[in-house]
């Protein structure tokens, strides 16, 4: 294990280097420059286990049906796997470029261009990182500073706002409201001030299940350009998409690529959450703070892994995505039947892999106290709603994932049919 110095040393040399970056680029001390706290300034009531995590080791212990954790236990596709293996066998095995495998990056860039619409150079707009979560954070290290104001879309995935507080900015929520998560745009212009520097948009949205229409996104938009702000933009879900809906990646909008961070990921398309691969996407300069930042976190995402995921871009037909969303639509349409008549009413998904229902009906005046009863009641374990509102309003909800092999789903649906609510 390296000394605290020897650590210390190279945390010191890494950020030299971004700094440097910065300023060949024209950035002085603003957004631009790469800000690392070290762990002793980490305030650390905000660290611990997310509610996700703690409910899932609550079911464990209760061998319930874990429908709160995403883990998307369904079949991973067998061109993934075989690019995988092949990798290990050609001996893909140590570092690769702190942006990932080229072979990754221009099968990244082929779809971008050819699903997504967005114009990305694998040398110079990608970096593959440890995860779509990954990605965030090191897009949030490197492009924002302490005390930035970012603005959030409540409910939120929990781990946008933690990672934003961990870089020591300050998320601020304007809600949306069920069942179809409306917002205002005129609040989202009142939440800008002086130090807001960035909005994130999830869209499909975890754990709303919202879709932003492309006039929302145009809002957005030109919210961000009038007051010069970054927009992250998390799309792992794009694939996932009810009714008939279409993905707008907001980088394409006119005006956008240059403030726009788009960030993806293969952890929900593939089945593949535990093997980290993720990435994003941003105009150059902005793209080489994220990489050295990726650098100095995770140095690189797992090499065989890379290669898995480029082999299933290539591989992969279109009918894959498509049969995959209309059997997610299936499952969604099934659990929110069975959600309504436990007497859990659901706010539909139009994407994703998640629904919000209203638990007001089961036991207890908070969230985490109802997901625990309706665990002790049926043996299923959702997420309290409070992991993803910033106020009161989250006890009304717990949140479930229907990402999950057959026989667990119908498990749950059957189990869910024993509650008279």
């Amino acid at each position: 294990m390296p000394s605290t110095i020897a650590v210390r040393d190279e945390l010191d040399k890494q950020l030299t280097f971004a700094r440097v970056s910065a300023k060949k680029m024209g950035l002085g001390c603003g957004r631009g420059e790469v800000v690392m706290k070290r762990t002793g300034n980490l305030k650390m009531a905000q660290l611990g286990p997310s509610e996700i995590r703690a409910m899932t080791q609550a079911c464990v212990q209760a061998k319930g049906v874990n429908m709160a954790q995403g883990v998307c236990d369904t079949a991973v596709p067998l061109p993934v796997l075989a690019g995988a293996k092949r990798a290990m066998d050609q001996g893909f095995n140590t570092y690769t470029r702190f942006d990932g495998l080229a072979e990754l990056r221009q099968a990244l860039a082929k779809k971008l261009a050819r699903f997504n619409g967005i114009q990305a150079d694998p040398e110079r707009n990608i970096t593959v990182s440890a995860g779509a979560t990954g990605s965030f954070h090191c897009a949030c290290a490197a492009l924002l500073n302490p005390g930035d104001e970012v603005i959030l879309f409540e409910p939120y995935y929990q781990y946008h706002a933690t990672a934003l507080q961990s870089v020591d900015t300050v998320p601020v929520p304007v809600r949306m409201h069920p069942p179809d998560w409306t917002f205002s745009l005129a609040e989202v212009e009142r939440a800008v001030t002086n130090r807001t520097r960035a909005i994130v948009v999830n869209s499909p949205g975890n754990p709303s299940g919202k879709v932003f229409s492309r006039t929302e996104l145009e809002g957005i938009a030109a919210i961000a350009t009038r007051y010069d702000l970054f927009v992250f933009t998390d799309e792992i879900y794009e694939y996932m998409l009810y009714d008939g809906r279409q993905h707008v990646s907001l980088a394409t909008l006119p005006d956008m690529a240059e403030r726009t961070i788009t960030i993806g990921g293969y952890s929900k398309t593939f089945s593949i959450t535990g093997w980290r691969i993720g990435y994003s996407v941003a105009a150059e300069r902005w793209a080489q703070l994220i990489g050295a930042m990726n650098d100095l976190l995770y140095v690189c995402a797992p090499a065989p892994l890379q290669m898995g995921v480029a082999a299933g871009i290539h591989e992969l037909p279109d009918s894959f995505y498509q049969e995959m969303a209309r059997e997610y639509q299936r499952k969604r349409d099934r659990f929110c039947e069975a959600l309504l008549r436990a007497g859990l009413t659901p706010s539909v998904p139009q994407g994703a892999y998640y629904v919000l229902a209203d638990a007001t009906r089961l036991p207890g005046s908070t969230g985490k106290a109802r997901a625990m009863a309706l665990l002790d009641m049926a043996g299923v374990a959702a997420v309290p709603g409070e992991a993803f509102f910033s106020g009161p309003e989250g006890a009304r909800f717990v949140r479930f994932s229907y990402a999950k092999t057959e026989s667990d789903f119908d498990e749950a649906c059957r189990r869910l049919a024993t509650l008279h609510l």
